[in-house]
Parts: C-alpha cells; structure tokens; sequence
C-alpha cells in the first residue's frame, strides 16, 4: 500500500470522505478526460476515470486504520484480473449519464465492490450495482448524445492488479490515499 494526500486535511474535521475505486490507466486515462471536458462534465477535472467500488463514503478519520486494514483483506482475497471497457452505455431515463462499458471484468467488480462494502464500509446503495466508467453527467442532452457516439467504438484492454482509495480534498477533488494491490489466488 501506499499513502498519498489529504489525510491532514480530514484529520482537522473529524471525518474524511472516501471512495473505493478501479482506476482506469493510461492511455485511456487522459482520453476519457479530454471527453468529459469536451462535453463539459464540471466533474472531468476533478474525478479520475475510474470503475466505482465503493461510492463517496463519510468516514470517521478515527475509523480510518480500521478501514485501511479491512481493504488490505479485500485485496489479498482477490486475484488480478483482465478488464476490458468497450463501447458506452446511459443510465436514461433514471440518470442523466453516459458510460464506457464494462465489457470483461463484470464479476470482478462484483464480486470486489461486494467485499469492499462490508465491515467498517457497509452501507447501502442509492441504485443497484453496475460497473461502469462516467464520461458525461450534468451535461446538455446535446452532449450526452456526443459522449455516446464519440465514444462508442471505444476498446481499452489492461490488466487491474490494485484498487485504489481516494480521499476528497477540500476543493471537491480527489487524490489517491492508499492502493490495495490484488494477491490473492486465481479462482
């Protein structure tokens, strides 16, 4: 594991806000955030293109070595696995937002966001859970068309060996405070 920025920040209010996540890599890092800014998503700047696990969580910072170590079980229980994004996908009528597809890696993120939400990270969810990839929310129908098309016949093929967890900063943007990487044994 490592451990990054915010922390400090957290520390002086008592709680800190986190999200658990599989980023998605370079090249397509960079790609899906010239889109989102293309189609002027206030998010692009501030959100890493990622595949969510665990959705932004308030956290006791005095939970967070608890947390910390409860993700660190997660990720020796899960093997690496090959993911693979493909094409896009929208949540309309219920959400105004378009996607990159998880085509391969469905049942990892499954199976990981499951385990991830368990213990001191148990909580509900607001819809059910469905792996995914934002390019565009908040953004004209104009847009979410141009997101959808533009990005359709998108293919990016990595291999994820960690998960990471963000922690929000004070201005609404997000930076890496620890990878978890995946050793555990091949299913």
């Amino acid at each position: 594991m490592t451990e990054g920025a915010g922390t400090e920040e957290a520390e002086a209010g008592g709680t800190a806000m986190i999200g658990v996540v599989v980023p998605v890599p370079e090249p397509w890092a960079q790609l899906l955030v010239d889109w989102r800014t293309k189609v002027g998503d206030p998010q692009a700047a501030l959100v890493p293109p990622h595949v969510t696990l665990l959705p932004p969580t308030e956290v006791p910072v005095a939970d967070r070595a608890s947390v910390a170590e409860h993700l660190a079980g997660v990720a020796r229980a899960h093997p690496a696995f090959p993911m693979h994004l493909a094409g896009t996908g929208t949540f309309s009528p219920v959400t105004e937002v378009v996607f990159v597809t998880v085509a391969r890696g469905i049942g990892n993120c499954e199976l990981l966001a499951t385990d991830v939400r368990q213990g001191p990270l148990a909580r509900p969810l607001a819809y059910p859970y469905h792996p995914h990839v934002t390019v565009a929310h908040d953004v004209a129908p104009d847009m979410l068309d141009l997101a959808y098309t533009g990005l359709a016949e998108l293919s990016a093929e990595f291999r994820v060996e960690h998960f990471t967890e963000f922690e929000q900063l004070p201005d609404g943007s997000w930076a890496v405070a620890r990878e978890y990487p995946l050793t555990g044994s091949p299913r």
